[in-house]
């Protein structure tokens, strides 16, 4: 069960973001149902860390192991139909091989390109933590 609930005041999400950097470069990815990029991740479930989400998290949708070198910022963004709050982490990839199981694209972008994309509103947060 994921650690999303509604209140009257609206739905609450809670969940992790893995920025992966070989260094140099960051790890982006993308769907199909828009435009915006984003750091790959997804939701806490009920019980887990948010470090035990983000390693489950990656093995699901890219099929690779990533090492949780750094905590990186904590991100609170209101959506339209629901409250984001985001912990997210400077991760280097480990073993195996990427492979998208859940994304349309991905790419690697250097530091000083990562504003050449549009990035949804919360990832922008995360990309203005980043030095790089």
């Amino acid at each position: 069960m994921d650690c999303t609930f509604k209140t009257p005041e609206g739905k609450f999400n809670l969940r992790v973001g893995a920025v992966i950097t070989d260094g140099k470069r960051v790890l982006v990815s993308k769907d199909g149902s828009h435009s915006f990029y984003w750091v790959t991740g997804g939701r806490v479930k009920l019980g887990e860390t948010t470090e035990e989400a983000i390693l489950r998290e990656i093995r699901e949708e890219l099929d690779v192991d990533i090492q949780i070198d750094n905590f990186l910022v904590t991100v609170e963004y209101d959506y339209p139909t629901f409250h984001l709050v985001m912990h997210c982490y400077l991760c280097s990839l480990g073993a195996g091989r990427l492979v998208l199981k859940e994304h349309e694209n991905s790419a690697w972008l250097g530091c000083d390109n990562l504003n050449t994309v549009a990035w949804l509103p919360a990832d922008r947060e995360v990309v203005r933590c980043l030095t790089c």
